[in-house]
């Protein structure tokens, strides 16, 4: 079975200067998305999708594109806050996306395979592409890679996660939670989501749907955002089989740029992975 990779960059801006998503890390200058890429090559992964906003498209190909086009089938959705079901007069004054529910959704027409999601900005390490590709090709079933919860956090600040709450393997709930560090009170040894999902391409009429009814239903229409999280969540209630699998993979990311020396170094000793 053919597994897609798709990844989430329509966070990147227009000219891409000083962003984290293209921060020199490895010890060749590699970004973190060069790594995700190297990994879902590495476990057999058929074809990248690259979810981008239209703007960015000529910059994202010269800088990241057309180099990874040469050693695997690349194809581009695009992410655009017009690109919606519902039309409400609130809505032009919008000026962000409308979050990574939307995002996956862009990729509809150019995925016809079961795929991983994942952010382009974070390091998930070659385990997690391991277990979410064999899950999928065994079952084409949703699933997802947990994290421990210690093993996402910075000493230098506090963070956001998805908590889930695990039944015999398979995913309860998953609550965004706020302000998380060493501190705060919720259990280190939780299984945390990375927005790593493995997802059947019956995940489209489902997003299309649910966005459908966020849309007309918004609260808060400049800022509200359609989640994968809550979607899954909503799924996971409703009985769907969702797998937590276990990453067993170290996660690198830069929250704050003091960040960057650790991830730098955590990377310099996971170089022989990566010749």
């Amino acid at each position: 079975m053919d597994i897609t990779l798709a990844v989430m960059a329509a966070g990147m801006g227009s000219r891409f200067g000083g962003l984290k998503q293209i921060e020199p890390v490895g010890p060749n200058g590699e970004v973190l998305l060069d790594y995700s890429v190297y990994d879902a090559i590495k476990e057999g992964y058929s074809k990248i999708v690259f979810i981008i906003k239209r703007e960015i498209e000529k910059d994202f190909r010269e800088i990241v594109g057309n180099r990874i086009e040469k050693i695997i089938d690349v194809d581009y959705a695009f992410q655009s806050i017009d690109d919606i079901p519902v039309k409400r007069a609130e809505f032009s004054e919008r000026q962000k996306p409308w979050g990574t529910g939307q995002a996956i959704l862009s990729a509809k027409n150019v995925i016809d395979t079961p795929f991983v999601v994942l952010n382009a900005d974070d390091f998930y390490g070659r385990n997690a592409f391991r277990v979410i590709g064999d899950y999928l090709k065994e079952t084409g079933k949703y699933c997802l890679a947990g994290y421990r919860l210690e093993d996402t956090l910075t000493d230098n600040g506090t963070v956001t996660r998805g908590i889930c709450a695990v039944k015999d393997g398979y995913l309860e709930t998953i609550k965004e939670c706020y302000d998380i560090d060493q501190n705060s009170g919720i259990d280190l040894n939780s299984v945390c989501s990375m927005n790593m999902w493995g997802l059947e391409t019956g995940i489209f009429d489902v997003l299309e749907d649910g966005f459908h009814n966020f849309l007309t239903n918004l609260d808060n229409p400049l800022k509200g955002e359609y989640l994968i999280p809550n979607v899954m969540n909503t799924l996971a209630q409703s009985g769907t089989k969702i797998k937590v699998l276990n990453a067993d993979s170290k996660w690198l990311g830069m929250t704050y740029r003091e960040d960057l020396p650790a991830v730098r170094q955590e990377l310099e000793s996971l170089k022989n992975l990566y010749l």
